[in-house]
């Protein structure tokens, strides 16, 4: 619910949880679960002295809040991501940052991954997403954009973790994004002409949600195929994942963002490439969506509603 008492605005996430009610510690004012005050140790509660409240499900190691009408909150449309909940704990970790940049700016950094193969060429890059060319589908739900390169050298943290890997490996690696950011990020190396079902595979959830119009909070979780038991090397990789992104990523989408400044992305006539289809498609794509929403909320329909 809003954090902020009708009555003299004070936050109410400094109150306490009393017999189901939120109370303000500032005045003692309690409010139920849909915002409504229920109590008032001045007096009867006030008619109308009520605050926004919005529905919210906990499932996928993470609580998802519907900014809208709560009897509109459908659990069908988050995007199954059980693969993180059926996961062991030592084969899973997960994590938060706030960010300089517009969420939006996030979610291209993970729908075009050639960026990898620079902006990391110590860890993830190699050359190999750079070699071949994106192939991006989109579906009624969700746009996927997939990388596969054959019998190219493994990335240099791969190399390093995994010494024993070959020389040529065959790489793939599967982003799909769901409205308005939620992305599956699947990546998988094995033997170069090597069954798939033997690849070591890392399957990732990344969500980005504006924190204002220009940072973002960037949530991460992953698991794996491979040494599930192995907590030590879960807790290497989750650092390295950290590390890279805080060092790399981090301070070039805030580059990024202070560049453009309070601009619109598409007022700055970006010149895309043929790596931009994915991110392309998914700005089109939200931008129809959100264009839609626009006219449903102005519809006289739904104002009467």
């Amino acid at each position: 619910m809003l954090d902020r008492c009708p009555h003299r605005f004070a936050p109410l996430s400094d109150g306490w949880i009393e017999d189901g009610r939120l109370i303000c510690r500032y005045h003692g004012l309690g409010f139920d679960g849909a915002g409504v005050c229920v109590s008032n140790p001045h007096g009867p509660p006030l008619r109308g002295m009520s605050i926004p409240a919005w529905a919210i499900h906990e499932v996928h190691h993470a609580i998802w809040i519907w900014f809208g009408d709560p009897g509109q909150a459908d659990p069908e449309l988050i995007p199954d991501l059980s693969y993180l909940t059926a996961a062991p704990a030592t084969a899973f970790s997960a994590g938060m940052l706030t960010g300089k940049g517009n969420y939006e700016l996030f979610v291209d950094n993970l729908m075009d991954l050639s960026h990898t193969d620079y902006l990391h060429p110590a860890t993830l890059g190699g050359g190999a997403v750079t070699k071949v060319k994106p192939d991006v589908v989109e579906a009624d739900d969700h746009i996927e954009v997939t990388w596969r390169a054959d019998d190219t050298p493994p990335s240099p943290l791969l190399r390093k973790l995994f010494p024993e890997l070959p020389a040529q490996t065959d790489f793939w690696q599967r982003v799909r994004w769901f409205a308005p950011g939620v992305m599956k990020l699947t990546a998988a190396t094995g033997a170069a002409g090597g069954a798939e079902e033997q690849a070591l595979v890392n399957v990732n959830a990344h969500i980005t949600t504006p924190e204002t119009a220009t940072s973002s909070h960037y949530f991460f979780a992953a698991t794996r195929n491979f040494k599930v038991d192995d907590g030590e090397l879960n807790a290497m990789i989750a650092q390295k994942r950290e590390e890279i992104f805080v060092t790399e990523d981090k301070p070039m989408l805030a580059r990024v963002q202070e560049r453009m400044g309070d601009a619109e992305f598409w007022s700055l006539k970006p010149r895309m490439l043929p790596i931009d289809a994915a991110p392309v498609a998914v700005r089109r794509r939200m931008r129809k969506l959100i264009e839609a929403e626009a006219a449903l909320r102005s519809s006289p329909r739904a104002e009467v509603a």
